[in-house]
């Protein structure tokens, strides 16, 4: 049986009062991707806290410091080496068998930059720690050949964005996403299509292991939502109500007015709504339909597309 873990970059915000976020986010998932790891380093005494959280058989992967990928670019520095070992103590402490490397976006890791990585992986010693690595600003089918033969070498896992199409340069053991979608930045949210060809990628191929780390702007709901359809063969709804009524509780999270039909195409189109109970479709579906104006409030809005759609 493949073991498939869904979860999300982080449970900072993963808030029910009372509760610490990740004991809370743990009884909802089984799976993190531990995030802040990449912009601080925290105590050995604090990642022992996050530990103990948790049920035992809850995992954890760790993505590493920048200062081994972004201040030294891979190179086996005594610095970039130093904070190598902390980052394997903090998987240690968390049982995390994978350790994820993400590469500058302008890094182009051609001859050169592949040479310091053979050092720095000669200059380390990972145990039964593996390594993934997701390589910014190139495309998986397009990394120089030098490149895969020595994450291959040293098994590597290479890390891919499923949402946006993408696929491993070669065939490994475990299939690790971290999924961002195709708005700018993280602002999207996957439709259940979407989410299904997710899992149809996933489990295209025969893997071991499939881990899908969500970071969608509503990563924990999204998550919640293949997770849910994982176990049902049915997607739940993203509101408590359906039809225009479900487009209005969506509106009212953030919306600011006056407004024009631009802007809120623009700021609101790439959420989803509730059409129906087994329908979902983006907000700017809907949002096109508005005839060109200044809008001064949300029931505004919802009464126009009433009266234009019918």
């Amino acid at each position: 049986m493949t073991e498939y873990l869904i979860g999300t970059g982080g449970w900072a915000y993963f808030q029910i009062p009372g509760v610490h976020p990740l004991a809370a986010y743990s009884k909802a998932f089984n799976f993190v991707e531990v995030n802040s790891t990449f912009y601080e380093m925290p105590s050995l005494k604090e990642v022992e806290k996050w530990r103990k959280l948790v049920p035992q058989d809850f995992q954890f992967t760790v993505r590493a410091n920048k200062t081994i990928t972004h201040d030294y670019k891979l190179q086996p520095t005594e610095q970039a080496i130093q904070a190598f070992e902390k980052m394997k103590q903090i998987c240690a402490i968390l049982n995390a068998s994978i350790l994820h490397f993400q590469t500058p976006p302008k890094f182009i890791l051609q001859k050169d930059a592949v040479q310091n990585l053979k050092h720095f992986l000669s200059s380390i010693n990972l145990g039964k720690l593996q390594l993934a690595i997701e390589v910014r600003g190139t495309a998986p089918n397009k990394l120089p050949t030098e490149l895969v033969k020595t994450m291959q070498d040293h098994d590597i896992i290479h890390c891919v964005d499923l949402s946006k199409g993408e696929t491993p340069a070669y065939e490994s053991k475990i299939l690790y996403s971290r999924l961002f979608g195709k708005g700018q930045h993280n602002i999207y949210q996957p439709t259940d299509q979407e989410l299904a060809d997710i899992d149809r990628r996933a489990t295209s191929r025969n893997f071991q292991k499939i881990i899908l780390s969500f970071h969608f702007v509503r990563m924990y709901k999204d998550a919640a939502r293949l997770k849910i359809y994982k176990e049902t063969g049915k997607f739940p709804q993203v509101t408590r109500h359906t039809g225009l009524t479900s487009l209005q509780d969506i509106l009212q999270e953030d919306a600011q007015f006056p407004t024009t039909k631009d802007a809120l195409v623009q700021h609101q189109g790439w959420k989803l709504f509730d059409l129906t109970q087994d329908k979902r479709i983006r907000a700017s579906e809907a949002l096109q339909k508005l005839p060109e104006k200044t809008y001064n409030s949300i029931s505004e809005v919802i009464e126009t597309l009433r009266s234009v759609m019918g």
